[in-house]
């Protein structure tokens, strides 16, 4: 546990680091701290027995992370299929049987903000992005559901949707809408929140359900 949280630690100073280091316009040190957050993030959920899926999940967020740092649309689209597939990870553990079902009206809603959203995007982003970045932010918007089903909205509730957040901005870029001042801290922030959120989270939930699994093999 004491290297877990040694982990733990590092993670957060790695995002401090990152967060600052973009205020700054430290581009050296913004670029040598994006790669290393999910990996940290990743082999501290390991120390702690988390599931295998949530680790997944976080590796391809560092795959997403280091291929929209070279930019070029071919380099997005493969970030953006990594991103997918660590959305894929994430509903997979969301799924398992005996998580409370969501109720109509939130299912609805997350539905109608996904529809507006992609209407709105649609007419400022280039050509060939508008499928791919509309078929993600279904799978985005269908994880941040499944987040609600995970826990609290103040835990992974509230890591799916700043997730939803986070990549909303990315996407209003690609559209030229007007920007924050300095987008990529606002994008970063919510994107380290939401991936922080998920995981602990889950760990939590995988805390509380180990005596459970045990009790068969104690019988």
């Amino acid at each position: 546990m004491s290297a877990a949280r040694a982990l733990a630690g590092l993670f957060a100073l790695l995002a401090a680091t990152h967060l600052g280091a973009l205020l700054a316009d430290a581009t050296t040190l913004v670029q040598l701290t994006k790669p290393a957050l999910m990996p940290v993030l990743a082999a501290h959920v390991l120390l702690r027995g988390g599931p295998r899926p949530l680790v997944a999940a976080l590796l391809c967020g560092c795959g997403g992370d280091v291929l929209l740092q070279l930019g070029g649309e071919t380099a997005f689209l493969a970030g953006m299929g990594c991103f997918a597939a660590g959305h894929l990870c994430y509903l997979t553990l969301f799924a398992r049987p005996g998580r409370p079902r969501t109720a109509p009206w939130v299912a609805a809603g997350y539905g109608a903000v996904w529809l507006g959203s992609t209407a709105a995007l649609w007419p400022g982003l280039d050509a060939g992005l508008r499928v791919p970045v509309a078929a993600y932010s279904l799978l985005l918007t269908t994880m941040a559901l499944g987040a609600l089903r995970a826990g609290p909205v103040h835990g992974p509730g509230l890591g799916g949707a700043l997730f939803l957040l986070s990549d909303g901005l990315i996407a209003a870029g690609l559209a030229d809408w007007p920007q924050l001042p300095v987008p990529q801290f606002w994008i970063m922030a919510t994107y380290i929140a939401a991936q922080y959120l998920l995981t602990a989270g889950l760990l939590r939930r995988t805390a509380r359900e180990a005596p459970l699994r045990a009790l068969p093999a104690a019988a």
